[in-house]
């Protein structure tokens, strides 16, 4: 949009510039961002943001979180962690070694498993 149509060129020459004479255009009238809100703008925080002020339930000073991080793994599905041509390549081998799979990788720490699928890896 040209400068021309802009309402700034038809406000020129007047002397508040649309702002008015007594709340005057200041910076920052209200305070910035959330201040206020104890004082000037108590009615807003009231109405719109109930609680925001104050302190609820219990402090827990050295909160770790994740303590009981515990992954799982199904051994039905092992072979679902091994890349295809690893197991094209362990279908192939005739000397029947399988090939290895380390939890670390991974960061499992707990395998699940049915009883039929433990009986059949015992035999």
């Amino acid at each position: 949009m040209p400068s021309r149509l802009r309402k700034t060129r038809k406000l020129q020459g007047h002397v508040s510039h649309g702002h008015g004479r007594i709340g005057k255009h200041r910076k920052h009238p209200g305070e910035r961002e959330n201040a206020g809100g104890m004082r000037h703008h108590r009615i807003n925080f009231d109405k719109y943001h109930p609680g925001y002020f104050g302190k609820v339930g219990m402090r827990h000073y050295h909160l770790k979180r994740n303590q009981s991080f515990c992954p799982t793994v199904n051994l039905d599905k092992l072979w679902t962690l091994v890349s295809e041509q690893t197991q094209v390549n362990a279908a192939k081998n005739k000397t029947g070694v399988a090939p290895s799979l380390t939890s670390c990788d991974r960061a499992t720490t707990k395998f699940w498993a049915r009883e039929s699928s433990l009986s059949s890896l015992s035999s």
